[in-house]
């Protein structure tokens, strides 16, 4: 993993990240880094928010959208992937204010993307672990990219998971048997809120 983020800082982003979608619903307007934001979260990091609306006691996705890679300041790519969460995910219709009361955020903090090496393909699911990895799945222009607690929530195994993110990618479920199939795992740090504005927590990935 790379340098621990502290259990403030996290939640420190998932609030960041609800008052940011609040106020672009709300105004248009795209809120600035907080004067207090503290200094680890100016580091370039990978990020995702995923948004989960409550439907009976149980999440249902909302909207997901982020940045794989370090290409910018934590705190402003937080900003940026909750704010196309809510209104550009291609899956959903953008997201209403009164919503707001019903969606938990969850922010996703990555590990830079590694590119796994096998000797054959058919080493890939030894070579990753549920509970532990998100995966990125590349062949030519086709790109698709599932978070570490996906699996886990789903109760996938690792054959599984990978045959998931090629589906992700718009690719066949056994794309990843292609020699011209490249994959990459990353880990991530994920915060949450127990409920629409509560409290927020770590969240741990330990599979079922």
């Amino acid at each position: 993993m790379p340098r621990e983020l502290s259990d403030e800082q996290g939640a420190f982003l998932v609030r960041l990240a609800r008052k940011a979608i609040e106020e672009y619903l709300r105004s248009g307007t795209v809120v600035e880094p907080p004067a207090d934001t503290p200094q680890p979260l100016w580091e370039p990091m990978g990020v995702f928010v995923t948004l989960n609306k409550l439907v009976g006691g149980r999440k249902m996705l909302r909207g997901c959208i982020g940045f794989p890679y370090p290409q910018k300041p934590l705190v402003r790519a937080t900003i940026e992937a909750a704010i196309a969460s809510a209104t550009e995910d291609p899956r959903f219709p953008p997201v209403q204010p009164d919503e707001m009361d019903e969606v938990v955020v969850e922010v996703s903090v990555l590990t830079q993307p590694e590119l796994v090496r096998v000797s054959d393909p058919r080493e890939y699911p030894k070579a990753i672990k549920v509970g532990r990895d998100g995966l990125i799945v590349e062949k030519g222009v086709f790109r698709g990219l599932l978070l570490p607690q996906v699996p886990v929530e789903w109760g996938w195994d690792e054959q599984t998971f990978l045959s998931q993110t090629c589906m992700k990618a718009g690719l066949y479920p056994d794309a990843w048997l292609d020699p011209d199939t490249r994959i990459y795992r990353f880990q991530a740090i994920v915060f949450e809120e127990e409920e629409p504005r509560g409290p927020v927590k770590r969240r741990k990935l330990t599979p079922h």
